[in-house]
Order: C-alpha cells, then structure tokens, then sequence
C-alpha cells in the first residue's frame, strides 16, 4: 500500500520540480520504504512506497518498456499472478514482479476497461503520453483513496487531501454543505469533501483528463434486483464459503508477512480461520482491548485465539488514550467524525507496525453484505411494530435489542413510536431504515451557530441523498435498501476511510478485507433477505456456511457493535476531572467564536452537562466528539497547515 500525488498542468505550463516532491512528503506515513517522481514539462507523478509486492523491483513511478505510459499505484491487485501469466502467452514481457506492472501491461492491452480484470484494491493513475491523457481510477467499494481538484488551471490530485493543500493554488476552506451532509449521514456524498472545491472520485469509478476536458464514469456498482431462488440453504452456504476460501488465500499472497485482526466476532473469527487453513506457520493475531468493561471484548479474543493457536497480540486502551491520540486520529481522517472509535484503531495499527507487519486481514465488509449490523434488525422490528401500532410486546424487542442505551430502557411507546418513526406511513419511505440514525445524528446541528444556520438553511441534505440512489433502488426490498445505504455510503465514507485506511496507513499498515472481494460481494446481493437475517438472528447463511470450523459460543453470541469511550475521554466527570489542553482551547468559548462554525454559548452547555454526568447517551456524545473534531480540522488544516512539520520519518 502507498500513497500517491500528481499535477497535470491543463495550459502545459512547466511544473516546479520541488513541488511534486513536498506533495509527496506529505504523504510518507503511506509509504516509508522509497518515493519517487516522474515529471515531463506538464505532467507529474508522484510516488511513496510501502514495499509488499516485488521489494526490488516494483519501484515507482513506473513506465511500460517504451515509456509511453507511466503509473503510481496505490493498492493491490490481488490476481496479478492469473492476470501476468495471460499477458506472458499473448506476448507480453515483463521486466519486474510485480502487480504495478500488471496493470501497466493490461492497459496497453485494453485501455480503461482493464480495471474489468482486476480483483483488488486499488487508486491510481496513468498518464498516456502518445495520447496526452491522465486516466485515474479507484476499486469498486472504495477501499483505498483519491482525491483531486482543479486550481489555477492545474489538474490536482492524491492518496489524501493534505498533498492536494501542499500546492499553493489550491485555497482551504470547510464546506459547510458537506459538513450538513456529515452531520446527517456520519458522511459527505461524494464527490463533495468537507474542503469547498476538493472532490473525491466516486467507489467503482474512472476518470479522464484529456485536452482540458474531464470526464468520469462508473464501471461497477452495487446491485440488489431480485432474483429467482435457484438454489437451496445448503448451495448458498457452500458457494459463500467456496468464494471466502478464495478471496482469503489471494490476499494472503505477499512477500512481507501476514497477520490478522482479531475482534472476537464472527467476521474477524471467520477470515482468521481461513488464514490458517492457507498458513504453516504461527499466525499472528492483533486486538483492541478497553479498561472500561462496557466495551472490552478481552475475553472472547482469548478464547478465539486459543481455539485457533495464534500467536495473539493486544494493545489497552484508555480513554486518556483515546483523548491523546484524537488530534492526530483527525489529522489523519481529514474530516470530522461523530465516534471515537478510529482512535483506538489507530493504536492498534501502531502496534501492528511495532511487531514488525505490514499487512492484516480483517473482516469488514461481512456486516454490509450479509445483514449484521443492529439497524438490520431494527428496520425488521419497526416494520413488524408498524403493522401493529398498538402491540405491547414489540417495542420491548427494540429496547433489547440496545441494552447498552440506558435512556432508552425507561422510555414510553408513545416516544419509542415517535423516535424510531414506526408509524404505517414511514414504511414507504425510501430511507426508512436509516430514519432514527439520521435523524439522531441532524440533531447535533442546533449546535451550529446562527451564521451557520441561516446559510443551510435551504439545505436539503435528505433531497441530495435521494438524488444520488439508482433508479432501480426504488423497486428494491426494504432488507436490500438498507443493505445499500449501508454498502454505498456509511462503508466507503466512513468505515473503510475513518476506521479503516486511514488509521492504518497512519502507521504504514495495509489492510485487506475477504469479504469485499467482488465476487463475494455480487454474490452476497443474490442471496435472499431470508437467508441473511433468518428471524432475528444475523449473518445467519455465513453461520451456516462455516459450520463447525469456529468455536460454537462465537456463533451464538449476538453482534457486539465496536464502540469506544467517548465524550467523557475528553471532558470527564465532576469527580474525576480530565484535562486536554487542547480541548479547553478548541472549546473554549473564544476560540468557537473565532471560528464561528458552532455556537459558543451551547457547546459551553453541553461541556458542563457532560462534566456534570448528565449527557443523554448517543446524542450528546455524539455532539462532543463532531464539534471536537470539526474544531480540530479547522485548526489543523485551515487555520495552522502551513506550520505543520512533516514527519517522513515512519
């Protein structure tokens, strides 16, 4: 995994030399083994390398051999071996073994439908000299980044948007639009950013740029239309796991080292025990372990972990941790965030790079693809209870189903119906899933200054959404659209860049994620509603599909969501009193006025009723931790990112 930059010049003006290189620098957490630079007048590429494939010779910036083309590549693709050894019998040779070069070779055989070969993860961008033409491209979830703009007639573009800020035509500002969409949806709808001008290409998407004109498109996406069940319980099952053995063992392929995450759960459980059937060696295991027992899932990793004989690493986590490590957590995520948990993900990545790894398997995707998540079977439990508004009984399974929300516990039906919008007309609400979320997280906007406010207020962020759904969405089950908005947004927007990437490459850590292999994941969207969540019982096909191969307690225990300390990390109680410099100053009354996103008189209000122990669960954390972090963006890159000091160092 690497980190990528580049600059094409749309007048043909020359490039500075210097620039390319500081655009890089930015960048070397992503990449700390080599960097390089390709740089033709107008055009520039830029290059930092995290060495897995080919340690000699897979070096870029890359060319073809007459150097007519030329690529960075941040990624991997997982097939290269199956791909290289067709492009070998038509005639291709190669001078590296690596995957960069693959995709070199497969675009001088295809053009921009190469990408259709590829089984992988991957951001990168070619410039075709013969035809003066940058082409870019990103893998079909959205696993790795890209971003780009256009400024002083310049064509902009990286692995992250603190390269892009590197070049001085490009200005810093917070959208404030995409800051309401983030507050709604935990996400920006890309291409919005939460930087005006900063775009982000889309998961499945390509991109020209080619005489001044550019131009992107879809090659992929996510499709759920019904289909005929062709199979039974038992050939769903035998096919899902058919595919999970394959995904996992391409994943596996590296010349450095592999080990795994290890939560616990199901899906992490799962691809740690397909890891083993491909490995004969002791595989190495990491986890996030809390002092708090609310969130700590020490004992389940353990018993995980001896069940499969591995060599089982962990890393504690305070909330004194949570609180040091946050500013960096947000110089990294670029963008505000409404959870904590990143943090602790990003100590956990820094362990795995102190044992001395570069690559981890981890399960993400399973919840997406196969009905895991609470809001599955919360959606299911509303939809029961609408069509019986007056039932006793079904409320009580949405307060089960959240015991960890102890305001909720002691409710009313009258505000439990009102809260998870369960009358019969909601039901035809084409986010009727997501309704409660969505609608939890906006209330986080009365904090947002009167300035603020007036300016969105004709902001339809739901309108925006809606306008970004595929026609066919519309004729999908209510199961299948919640999938969707799950797989389409909330995963690529948030899960696989704040959680994931992000906190990863901070610490020059790839992760690979099995159950996003597309062939799992089309054939996930074949496999009927019933067979994912059977009743209430989740995943209940990837259950059945690997049988006896995990400890049977791992298939009982219902889905713990990963969750972290939150606003009290920051702020803490009145008996135990926490001080974070830099949250009294971010928060401090002068400093919101200053920057004049939220209002100063509230967030004091809300920092007193948390130091007081009386913050309202979800709602209030959730505010704490999105002001927190929207200050410190703000601070770190519109106010100070000049003055930051770039450390290539790791």
């Amino acid at each position: 995994m690497c980190g990528i930059a580049g600059i094409l010049n749309l007048n043909q003006t020359a490039i500075d030399p210097a620039l390319p290189q500081r655009m890089i620098q930015r960048v070397r957490h992503r990449g700390p083994n080599d960097s390089g630079v390709y740089l033709d007048h107008h055009v520039s590429l830029a290059h930092a390398r995290l060495s897995i494939i080919d340690l000699a010779g897979g070096r870029q910036p890359m060319s073809n051999k007459d150097k007519s083309a030329w690529i960075t590549f941040n990624g991997e693709i997982f097939n290269y071996l199956e791909l290289r050894e067709e492009l070998i019998r038509n005639g291709h040779r190669f001078a590296t073994r690596s995957d960069t070069e693959v995709i070199l070779h497969l675009y001088e055989e295809h053009g921009e439908e190469c990408i259709q070969y590829f089984n992988g993860q991957w951001a990168f961008a070619i410039w075709d000299e013969r035809k003066q033409k940058l082409f870019l491209s990103r893998d079909r979830l959205g696993v790795r980044p890209l971003f780009y703009t256009v400024a002083d007639r310049s064509f902009i573009f990286g692995s992250e948007i603190k390269s892009i800020f590197t070049h001085p035509a490009v200005g810093r500002e917070i959208d404030l639009l995409a800051l309401d969409q983030l507050f709604t949806f935990w996400t920006t709808l890309p291409p919005r950013t939460i930087f005006k001008g900063i775009q982000e290409l889309l998961p499945g998407h390509s991109l020209t740029v080619q005489k001044g004109e550019i131009r992107s498109w879809p090659y992929w996406r996510l499709d759920y239309a019904s289909r005929p069940e062709l199979r039974s319980t038992q050939d769903y099952a035998d096919r899902l796991l058919e595919l999970l053995v394959d995904a996992t063992r391409l994943r596996l392929r590296s010349d450095v080292p592999v080990g795994a995450y290890l939560s616990g759960g199901l899906d992490s459980t799962v691809i740690t025990t397909l890891i083993k059937r491909f490995t004969n060696t002791p595989l190495k295991t990491f986890s996030v372990t809390f002092d708090d027992p609310e969130f700590d899932e020490s004992a389940h990793q353990k018993e995980v972990s001896h069940f499969l004989g591995t060599d089982h690493q962990e890393v504690r986590c305070t909330r004194r941790d949570i609180a040091q490590a946050f500013p960096e957590v947000i110089w990294h995520t670029e963008k505000p965030i409404l959870r904590t948990a990143p943090a602790p993900l990003y100590l956990l990545s820094r362990l795995v790079r102190d044992n001395g790894y570069k690559v981890v398997l981890t399960g993400e995707g399973s919840d997406e693809m196969l009905g895991g998540y609470d809001i599955f079977k919360e959606a299911k439990i509303r939809r029961f209870w609408s069509a019986y508004p007056n039932s006793r009984f079904r409320p009580l399974l949405l307060k089960r189903l959240y015991p960890y929300l102890q305001n909720l516990q002691t409710q009313s039906d009258a505000y439990l119906q009102a809260f998870f919008h369960v009358k019969p007309e909601d039901r035809s609400d084409p986010f009727f899933s997501h309704l409660p979320r969505w609608d939890l997280t906006a209330r986080i906007k009365i904090f947002f200054s009167e300035e603020v406010k007036s300016q969105l207020k004709a902001h339809d962020a739901y309108a925006e959404m809606k306008g970004l759904l595929p026609a066919e969405y519309f004729g999908w089950d209510g199961f299948s659209q919640a999938q969707y908005l799950e797989a389409a947004h909330l995963l690529p927007g948030y899960i696989l860049s704040s959680q994931g990437d992000r906190m990863a490459m901070a610490h020059s850590v790839e992760g690979r994620f099995p159950f996003l292999d597309h062939r799992v994941v089309e054939f996930a969207s074949t496999i009927p509603p019933r067979l994912k969540m059977k009743a209430l019982n989740e995943k209940y096909i990837l259950k059945h599909a690997v049988g006896n191969l995990i400890p049977p307690s791992v298939k009982k225990r219902s889905k713990q969501p990963y969750r972290a300390p939150e606003a009290q990390s920051f702020i803490g109680a009145a008996e135990q009193p926490v001080r974070n410099e830099y949250v009294e100053e971010l928060l401090s009354s002068d400093r919101v006025q200053k920057d004049g996103i939220f209002n100063p008189g509230a967030v004091q209000k809300l920092v007193e009723k948390i130091h007081r122990g009386r913050a309202i669960g979800i709602k209030d954390n959730m505010a704490l931790v999105g002001i927190l972090s929207t200050q410190l963006v703000v601070d770190r890159f519109i106010q100070n990112f000049d003055s930051r000091v770039v450390d290539a160092s790791h």
